[in-house]
């Protein structure tokens, strides 16, 4: 163990690990950029879900949704841990988001500090966090495979078919072994030639509670939820909009109103679906920019069309086109 979780020795340990320990530089570029490649898959998987109306698995969808906020948590947990001035001042950031809780606020986030700061005692629980939150994780994958393994796996079409189902190896094995090195080669590459592309340059500095970053920010994969939280000019507003931003997810099988499972023949919901992508890409941009017009403006637009997409265009669109096939 080379990684000390301590505030006097987090940074320089991680400095340790790329310079003194062998291969330590690898292991650490693959961890962090691992991490983002992670999340690509992740929203690959969800808005294929989306796609391909796998959400009316309501019981598979819901346990997915859950794991996504696990993966968020010891994604944010681990950001912490290399002790620079944005894995500080965000953890502080984030954390005082639960101050806003009514009656409890201040005092639960002293409870996961440990303390009245963002001190030793954070880091050392949040390296605890970090370690255990992938068991807690790899029990609800094994829970969401279970479930889909009740109903079986989706298609394109959206129809069950016994006469065209074909068996997994080898013809979808190999399938995932294509998509797996393609993924392995481009994580080995940004890993070697360019490690810290996603990185923010403010995390190679030492965490300084006396000097607050002029702009901080998360990584890129939170930037859409964090454009949202920002978008809301009221403390427990934003919270409640940033839980909204995925708790949303839940709500999409409720307001199914479509005849048809998937978007494969339904051009209008496609239509929306692909605004929903342009969207959420918007808001991943307004995230990384400063709070300043115009960016309070789009960002404020694009959060008030991220949750009109979900809760009433895409119903709405779905009746129409159920009228227009005369169903």
């Amino acid at each position: 163990m080379h990684y000390t979780s301590d505030i006097a020795t987090a940074f320089s340990s991680v400095g340790h690990i790329c310079r003194d320990v062998n291969y330590g530089w690898l292991i650490r570029n693959l961890h962090a950029n691992g991490a983002s490649f992670f999340f690509i898959c992740i929203y690959m998987h969800i808005g294929r879900g989306l796609y391909y109306g796998s959400y009316l698995y309501k019981e598979t969808w819901n346990i997915g949704v859950i794991l996504l906020l696990l993966v968020m948590m010891t994604a944010f947990v681990g950001y912490v841990l290399p002790w620079g001035q944005m894995s500080f001042w965000g953890a502080t950031v984030i954390t005082n988001l639960l101050s806003a809780v009514p009656y409890v606020g201040n005092s639960l986030v002293q409870w996961i500090w440990g303390g009245f700061s963002v001190d030793n005692a954070t880091l050392t629980r949040f390296f605890a966090f970090h370690f255990l939150f992938p068991f807690v994780i790899a029990g609800a994958t094994l829970v969401h495979l279970l479930f889909l393994h009740q109903t079986g796996s989706n298609n394109p079409l959206g129809l069950n078919s016994d006469a065209d189902k074909i068996s997994f190896h080898p013809y979808f094995s190999y399938k995932d072994l294509l998509g797996f090195a393609a993924l392995l080669i481009a994580l080995t590459s940004l890993a070697l030639f360019a490690p810290n592309l996603l990185g923010d340059p403010d995390n190679f500095t030492p965490a300084n509670p006396l000097v607050t970053p002029p702009h901080i920010k998360p990584e890129w994969y939170f930037l859409f939820a964090y454009a949202i939280l920002r978008s809301i000019p009221n403390k427990l507003g934003g919270v409640l909009a940033l839980l909204a931003s995925i708790l949303v997810l839940m709500v999409v099988p409720i307001l199914h109103t479509s005849k048809q499972r998937g978007l494969t023949f339904r051009p209008l919901t496609q239509f929306l679906f692909w605004t929903l992508i342009a969207d959420v890409a918007i808001l991943t941009w307004i995230g990384g920019m400063p709070v300043e017009h115009p960016f309070i403006i789009i960002g404020q637009i694009a959060s008030v069309l991220y949750f009109s997409l979900f809760l009433v265009l895409y119903p709405g669109a779905a009746v129409m086109e159920n009228k227009m096939l005369e169903w």
